[in-house]
């Protein structure tokens, strides 16, 4: 007969220090737990942080509404289902969580996850307070001893005879504990109580089709929400975009001020304005730049969506990549040959919305735009820089949009350039026509006669940001289907308008 040796006094202090390292810190925890039961390190990345962060500010009640897009096969359901509830249960052992995903058959496997991390050797000697009661022991539906437990269904199938968190009499007033300022980080996330946890409501292959997506989406108005059992349980949303209008879109345009959003892409631009990727053992840089210009559409679509979480449409875009012209600029010297220098500035006019200031120069019956200005920084910041561009490239004129609380701004900028560049005639005008109908107006124009850099994904985060920007506007402008930020093409259909209009012999 084997007898397991009793842990030592060293042991049991170690085992003492990492629970409570455990029950402090989701990510040390996932990592702690991994390398016990997989015995080789769970690597770190960037997203990873980023979802713990979000997922540490749930426990803490400070968010009760979580968004977080990520692209496929990078650690999500590990780190943000199986070890959040399994977390969850080490800091409250009666918390209640459900569990949906696009098939019973997922959610069930995680569910299962779960189950056998919390019954795993490694956990409950750190959390033996956590048992499994064994009359309830399946994946489907699993209670622990303190009446805590999982539920896991389909998203689009029953969700019946389960509620996600406790009622609120079963709970501390933990709205007077957050202020609190004796109570420590630790005590306020034992106050959690569950969670409903969605993970990927909807196959890749059903996001187009109307039917499958919107009975997800009507399922977590008429269904989902019923299953809280109080407003303060959280609901999380983890998933890689599929469409305009899945879950996330869905929700975001019938709550929107309810959500906090992590949107996590694959490949972004650093403050230095290298391109930069999540994890280069997945997909390095090259890998996704291949797939964002890919002269398969299907390709492209995929890519926005699933890795960038920029759900594009497959039709009814206004200016899409393969319409737009594009120059080397290793093999054009635009400064050299233009003729006419311009500069366009579109201030943010709300909250979200971006400073559009495109250069166009003119060379032969084409304009080509060889730095762009696209940033959400205050006017202090980004008017300078305007200034800057536009006496480098020796601008003859510039027109800044004047509209609303916008007037000030544009008299200072034209006060700033007088000082430095007295050539320039800059002018402050007034749009009164429709934005869309101005867009529309100047889009044979734009496609026809605009030429931006081959770059444009590495010259510079604010080029690569318009390009996005301009490549994703739609045709139709029509409730859900409107586009929330038009900083890009409204920028552009001003530049369009002011070359029609003083080159006219040209066109």
């Amino acid at each position: 007969m084997i007898v397991s040796a009793e842990p030592s006094i060293e042991e049991l202090k170690e085992r003492k220090v990492a629970r409570h390292k455990c029950k402090e810190s989701l990510l040390f925890s996932t990592r702690y737990l991994y390398k016990k039961i997989y015995r080789r390190r769970y690597i770190v990345r960037k997203h990873h942080q980023m979802m713990a962060e979000a997922l540490e500010k749930v426990f803490k009640g400070e968010i009760t509404r979580l968004i977080i897009t990520i692209p496929p096969r990078y650690g999500k359901t590990e780190l943000g289902v199986v070890n959040f509830m399994a977390h969850g249960l080490s800091l409250n052992p009666s918390s209640k969580f459900m569990h949906l995903s696009a098939s019973a058959s997922l959610a069930l496997e995680n569910s299962e996850k779960v189950r056998d991390l919390v019954k795993s050797e490694s956990y409950r000697e750190l959390f033996p307070e956590v048992r499994i009661k064994n009359s309830t022991d399946s994946k489907a539906k699993w209670y622990t001893e303190a009446g805590g437990g999982v539920y896991a269904a389909g998203a689009a199938g029953q969700v019946t005879g389960f509620g996600a968190g406790q009622t609120a009499d079963d709970t501390e007033d933990t709205e007077s504990k957050s202020v609190d300022e004796f109570i420590s980080e630790l005590e306020q996330k034992e106050g959690f109580a569950g969670a409903i946890v969605i993970d990927d409501p909807v196959k890749p292959d059903d996001a187009d089709s109307d039917v499958k997506r919107l009975r997800v989406n009507n399922r977590y108005y008429s269904t989902i929400k019923s299953r809280l059992n109080s407003k303060k349980t959280p609901i999380i949303i983890i998933m890689q975009r599929l469409h305009e209008l899945d879950l996330v879109g869905y929700v975001l345009s019938v709550e929107p001020d309810d959500w906090t959003v992590i949107n996590i892409p694959a490949l972004w631009v650093d403050e230095a304005g290298e391109l930069q990727c999540l994890d280069p053992t997945k997909h390095t840089v090259a890998d996704l730049v291949k797939m964002e210009n890919s002269e398969d559409v299907e390709v492209r679509i995929v890519f926005q969506r699933q890795f960038q979480q920029n759900p594009k449409p497959r039709e009814g875009l206004m200016f899409p990549m393969q319409d737009l012209q594009f120059y080397d600029p290793k093999l054009i010297d635009v400064e050299a040959q233009s003729e006419y220098s311009f500069s366009y500035t579109d201030p943010a006019n709300k909250g979200g919305d971006s400073l559009a200031s495109p250069i166009g120069r003119l060379i032969g019956d084409k304009i080509y735009l060889p730095e762009i200005i696209y940033s959400k920084d205050g006017t202090e910041l980004v008017g300078p820089r305007i200034v800057d561009m536009i006496v480098r490239h020796k601008c003859e004129a510039a027109e800044v949009e004047a509209n609303f609380n916008w007037y000030q701004f544009g008299g200072e900028l034209r006060d700033q350039l007088a000082e430095v560049w007295e050539d320039c005639d800059m002018r402050l005008i007034k749009n009164t026509t429709n934005k869309h109908t101005r867009i529309l107006a100047q889009k044979a124009f734009i496609t026809k006669r605009f030429v931006f850099r081959s770059d444009w994904q590495f010259c510079s985060k604010d080029y690569r940001a318009f390009i996005l920007n301009l490549t994703e506007y739609r045709e139709i402008q029509d409730g859900a289907s409107k586009n929330v930020h038009d900083d890009a093409p409204d920028a552009a259909a001003g530049m369009a308008k002011y070359f029609r209009a003083q080159f006219a012999h040209l066109w």
